[in-house]
């Protein structure tokens, strides 16, 4: 369940789903549409009762909306049920959490339950106007700069602050290669959220490749989905240096069905947490893995291209 504390947001699935509420509260729809596109984000979680984040999902979804303003009727009746009924402590109880913690929780929770019952008054939403942009699309090479195989990540103002972990202790980041992407795929969830699939080379180069070094082949890595800002994508310093004929038929043919980044999109997972390589120093043949049966990997890009 990954619970550090008592309280309704002390575990990662719920501080998760906040992110999300944020990211879903940002669509053009409303509030019983929002519901669902969450419920189809966490649906174990939001239709099964006997799932030990059942309760947390509901009083979760309730109390971000409370506090945003947004109005369901349905979300705080569901919510407000379970409290009456004690599911909540009951599900903490069979989870072993202790008694005293259990209080405490309780405490917290009452404060949940004062915010759902007092009268909501509506709040406008900053919501998206337009679809997010396609900054790539399948296809499309981008490279990037590399320490140690990692990109720059893009949550740090500049790439000046971010830590670089060696076995001495933490170092700045500095650039000691380069490594590539492919987008196999792309799209938007729910016609605005962008989201985008990279196959990423396996080595981290010395050099910087080109559109006919990277096709000579040097093992490539199927990634899950992820977004990518505007913002982002300058912080990551990433290239678009051409395209590749990418064919969606091989691509299904060689790794067989993929979802579409739609989770990802709602809890806007940057590319960035998919850009990797092995660094050149380290160059060796890539272990072979598998999804559901299928490869991860393949050797050449001409394996997936028309």
């Amino acid at each position: 369940m990954g619970v550090w504390g008592a309280g309704l947001y002390s575990g990662d699935f719920a501080m998760d789903l906040r992110k999300t509420v944020g990211a879903v509260a940002r669509l053009p729809f409303e509030p019983d549409r929002l519901v669902d596109i969450l419920r189809e984000t966490e649906p174990t979680a939001a239709n099964d009762p006997a799932d030990e984040e059942h309760t947390t999902f509901w009083l979760v979804v309730a109390d971000q909306f409370a506090r945003r303003g947004i109005v369901s009727a349905g979300v705080r009746d569901k919510a407000l049920a379970m409290l009456d009924a004690g599911d909540d402590a009951a599900m903490l109880r069979q989870l072993g959490m202790k008694p005293a913690d259990i209080r405490r929780r309780q405490r917290m929770v009452d404060d949940i339950r004062i915010r759902l019952t007092a009268p909501v008054v509506p709040k406008p939403r900053t919501v998206l106007r337009k679809p997010q942009p396609l900054i790539v699309d399948r296809g499309d090479v981008i490279v990037y700069p590399t320490c140690a195989g990692r990109c720059i990540n893009p949550y740090f103002a500049s790439k000046d602050l971010v830590p670089h972990y060696t076995r001495e202790g933490p170092k700045p980041w500095q650039q000691d290669g380069w490594a590539a992407a492919v987008i196999v795929d792309c799209g938007r969830a729910f016609d605005f959220l962008s989201w985008y699939r990279p196959l990423t080379l396996t080595h981290a180069r010395r050099d910087k490749p080109s559109i006919d070094t990277l096709r000579a082949g040097d093992g490539w890595r199927l990634e899950s989905p992820g977004t990518c800002s505007p913002a982002h994508f300058r912080k990551m310093e990433l290239e678009k240096i051409g395209s590749v004929p990418v064919d969606p038929e091989r691509v299904r043919a060689v790794f067989g069905p993929l979802r579409p980044g739609i989770s990802a999109a709602v809890s806007d997972i940057s590319i960035g947490n998919r850009l990797g390589a092995v660094p050149d120093a380290r160059r060796g043949a890539a272990a072979a893995s598998a999804r559901h049966g299928r490869p991860t990997a393949i050797a050449s890009l001409d394996e997936i291209l028309r």
